[in-house]
């Protein structure tokens, strides 16, 4: 055995396959098994023979083969394979011949079965209920590498073929894949389905699915036929769906200049599903929570979510199946690609939605991962299959999707768009790496493309960009903007847009160096007689980089939000920026409690919702630096949202604003944990009539999260009847939606023994695994119980999600909010005799994260300022 695995040494530890044969179609049959979870299977693989070889090396695992059955038929005679060997932790499978398999293309043949696993990945089993009696589906969930886990298969982006799929299943089943069927054979109680061939597309995009469901369908304008799927009795709830697809397909036809090009659209919501959803060139499978939306039971932001979730699974029909990366390395191009243009769909067809205003939220997200020093650039090396699943975070998606926006935004979009309909058209069926985008919008632009993107893909981290004015000059200087306050290394082609008392006075420049004076005398002038114009630097926001002012323009800012001079995205980039810079002890909290006071008569959702934001944050550091001055800290936060909660007011108004119907919510809920009375009485006041009489109007979708938070702030083990009765609405509801609120609010509670018993609740057979990560976040009483708890159940946690990138959540929720060193030490201790690949980049983030919070909390408690002016804010009348 020793020398069996020295001979083949030269295919193991190898990021990718060796390239002698080429896959060109998979001739697939499967037949799972739904009692005993396990399937058998069958392949021919048309392969394309290259270059001299005996051997054939491709990817499987936790498959068994049965050695018997492979064999390779080329035109003339049949080989059969004298050796095989499976290497589960390369996930390969080399199959050796007598002799060099004949140039040319020739059929592989081989057996297997393997087990429909529970762990949400390659081929696996999800429950439902049907008629009060539990039953599984099949599924498949193949991206980033596991369609090796359902049959042996050259498993990489690259490897582009065409798949036949047959599937023998329960007749009384309904059996989808990615393709139309052609025909169904009935056999007594089984059935043999057969699909059409499907066009080239990459291994993770096959999609199988068995089990019992209802749909509702539609179709397009030009005959393509949509269908989602859901649970029998839920089809309702898949409506709105199906309409933002119809439109989308239509929108994406136009923009891309290329039809959809498969015969139909299926989008299914499966009960158990790790990923929010999953873009099977068309079979798009969904959690619930993103697809299904039910009128009197889905909040304003579900039905947003639902929209967008759509809408960046259908742009990858086009930008991913169509044309896909070509490695992982891109997957950026893939996932912030269809982020960004997910808000454009979106945009088109809910106007009113200011969605744009919105995308705010994915910047900040990207910004806040990106300013770790353990962060990762955009486009980051891949050397082992088991390290893909942690680059599908914040970065990939947020900050890809921000700077394609800033590009966006610097090209111009009709310029953008005709390099994009030129880059899907050049490279559809086959593969593309990143500067192929590059080089197509070079192309149709002109512009300096590929310089000016390779400073924001292929380095780590983004730029502070300081401003200084000086006699009617504007100093700015570039340095890597860091969390820990020390300023890395790094430089940017950056994109500057300014405006300088008006919008209709700006500016803009690359600034391409350290530092640049720019002589600012013509937009001065432009500005009036006004003593101190105010000047704002990233215009809308649309460049992915910080502005640090220096103090004069800093209270020129402050002055011109109290004006209501700036536009939504300008303010909330403000905050945003100041937040930041706080946190890296840049900026004192005094000087950001005083930004925020501004802000008191805010009008939109975007900026309060940060501001809401920023402001629970704030009020955790303080308790953690100077517990004395929470109460202040608090009254103050109640005194800048209570106007804006006074005028939504708790009853929805006939015909307000979706962004009205959002707001109204985080208002409450904000007010209610910072304890704000009058709130707390309502809400628990409401609850109990909802209890009474599930039906009441009193407690609108919108309204529920607030008035669950509300309830459990007054839960503790001698009163425990609001936890009670909200775990009983949980039991009761079978609404996804409803059911991950309940969960969100419970972690809320103050008191840690209650939080224990709901941690263990988290575990129970009540709360499917792919949900629990929605009651991690727990109050900042209970932190330390929820770290006792995750060390207690490490060995639990890793045996049920194995590696895969739900049980990094873990430790980012659990571990991320702590704010003391000897913590971060205690956390590293812990994991040092538990280290694996797919935690580590995790771990490190979220022990970078706790030493930012401690040193936040120094800085505060050295803020000799900090009393007086919270004593002065809290009780300021307006």
């Amino acid at each position: 055995m020793a020398e069996q695995n020295q001979k083949y040494s030269q295919f193991r530890g190898q990021p990718r396959l060796p390239k002698f044969a080429i896959p060109k179609r998979y001739d697939l049959k499967l037949k799972p098994d739904l009692t005993a979870c396990k399937f058998t299977g069958a392949v021919q693989i048309s392969v394309d023979v290259v270059s001299d070889t005996k051997f054939l090396v491709l990817n499987a695992a936790e498959l068994s083969v049965n050695s018997k059955s492979v064999n390779f038929a080329s035109a003339n005679k049949v080989l059969e394979a004298v050796e095989m060997e499976l290497f589960e932790e390369d996930e390969i499978v080399v199959l050796e011949f007598k002799e060099s398999l004949p140039i040319g293309v020739g059929v592989l043949s081989m057996e297997f079965e393997g087990t429909l696993n529970d762990r949400m990945k390659g081929f696996y089993r999800s429950t439902y209920e049907h008629n009060g009696e539990k039953k599984n589906m099949a599924v498949t969930q193949f991206e980033p590498a596991d369609a090796r886990r359902c049959f042996p298969c050259w498993d990489e982006p690259a490897c582009k073929a065409t798949f036949k799929i047959t599937l023998e299943v329960p007749s009384d089943l309904l059996a989808l894949s990615n393709m139309p069927i052609t025909e169904e054979k009935q056999n007594g109680n089984l059935k043999t389905v057969y699909y059409q061939e499907s066009p080239i597309m990459s291994t993770y995009l096959v999609a199988v699915v068995v089990g019992l469901f209802d749909y509702v369908e539609d179709n397009t304008p030009d005959g393509i036929n949509v269908k989602v799927y859901c649970q029998v009795g839920k089809a309702s709830q898949g409506k709105f769906a199906l309409e933002v697809a119809v439109k989308t397909l239509g929108l994406y036809k136009e923009y891309f200049a290329v039809p959809y090009s498969l015969p139909k659209l299926d989008m299914i919501a499966i009960p158990d599903f790790a990923a929010g959803a999953m873009e099977n060139y068309g079979l798009v499978t969904y959690r619930e929570t993103a697809l299904l939306y039910d009128e009197k039971h889905s909040a304003a932001a579900n039905k947003q979510r639902v929209a967008t979730v759509v809408a960046h699974e259908l742009a990858h029909q086009w930008f991913g199946n169509l044309v896909t990366m070509e490695w992982w390395t891109h997957l950026w191009l893939n996932e912030g690609f269809a982020t960004w243009v997910s808000y454009l769909a979106a945009d088109s067809l809910f106007p009113d939605w200011k969605i744009w205003t919105q995308f705010l939220d994915e910047c900040t997200e990207g910004l806040r991962l990106d300013g770790l020093a353990e962060s990762h650039p955009i486009e980051v090396d891949i050397n082992h299959a088991s390290e893909i699943d942690e680059i599908f975070d914040a970065i990939s998606y947020r900050k890809g999707a921000s700077v394609i926006r800033m590009l966006q935004s610097y090209l111009g979009p009709e310029s953008f768009q005709r390099g994009l309909a030129s880059y899907v058209k050049k490279y559809a069926c086959s593969n593309a790496k990143t500067e192929d985008l590059w080089s197509a919008l070079q192309e149709e632009s002109g512009e300096p493309v590929n310089k000016l993107m390779n400073s924001w893909t292929k380095q780590v981290g983004y730029p502070v960009v300081s401003v200084k004015l000086k006699n009617q000059s504007l100093e700015f200087d570039q340095s890597r903007f860091l969390f820990t306050g020390s300023h890395g290394d790094g430089q940017w082609v950056v994109p500057i847009t300014l405006c300088c008392g008006s919008y209709d006075a700006r500016k803009s420049f690359l600034l391409e160096s350290k530092s640049k004076t720019l002589d600012v005398k013509d937009l001065l002038g432009a500005s009036g007689s006004l003593g101190h114009p105010w000047i704002k630097v990233n215009v809308e926001q649309t460049g992915f980089y910080r502005v640090k002012y220096d103090e004069d323009l800093s209270a020129g800012l402050r002055n011109a939000i109290e004006r209501k001079y700036l536009s939504t995205c300008d303010r909330n980039g403000i905050l945003d920026d100041y937040y930041s810079l706080s946190m890296s002890c840049e900026q004192s909290m005094t000087s950001l409690l005083a930004l925020m006071s501004a802000y008191r008569e805010e009008p939109e959702y975007t900026v309060l919702s940060n501001l809401i934001s920023v402001s629970s944050k704030v009020a955790k550091i303080v308790a953690d630096s100077s517990p004395e001055l929470v109460g202040d800290v608090k009254l103050f936060f109640i005194n800048l949202f209570q106007n804006s909660a006074e005028r939504l007011g708790w009853d929805p108004k006939p015909g307000e604003s979706h962004l009205d119907s959002m707001l109204r919510g985080e208002l409450l809920t904000a007010l209610a944990s910072f304890g704000h009375e009058a709130t707390l009485v309502e809400a628990n006041k409401r609850f109990r009539i909802f209890l009474e009489d599930r039906n009441a109007t009193v407690l609108p979708p919108d309204l529920r999260r607030a008035v669950y938070v509300a309830v459990m702030q007054g839960v503790n083990k001698s009163n425990k009847s609001g936890y009670e009765s909200l775990l009983r609405i949980y039991r009761e509801t079978d609404l996804s939606q409803e059911k991950t609120r309940i969960l969100g609010s419970l972690g809320t509670c103050r008191d840690p023994e209650i939080i224990q018993e709901f941690l263990d609740f988290l575990l129970s057979s009540e709360v499917r695994s792919q949900d629990v990560v929605f009651g991690l976040s727990v109050s900042s009483e209970s932190r330390e119980t929820a770290w006792n708890w995750l060390k207690a159940k490490w060995d639990h946690l890793t045996k049920t999600y194995g590696a895969g990138f739900l049980i990094t959540r873990f430790i980012s929720a659990i571990v991320s909010p702590f704010s003391s060193y000897e913590k971060a030490g205690e956390v590293e201790e812990f994991f040092s005799s538990r280290m694996k690949p797919y935690i580590a980049r995790t771990l490190k983030q979220s022990i970078e994260r706790v030493h930012i919070n401690a040193a936040w909390v120094k800085s505060i408690r050295n803020d000799k300022d900090l009393p007086h002016a919270v004593k002065e804010l809290a009780y300021r009348k307006y």
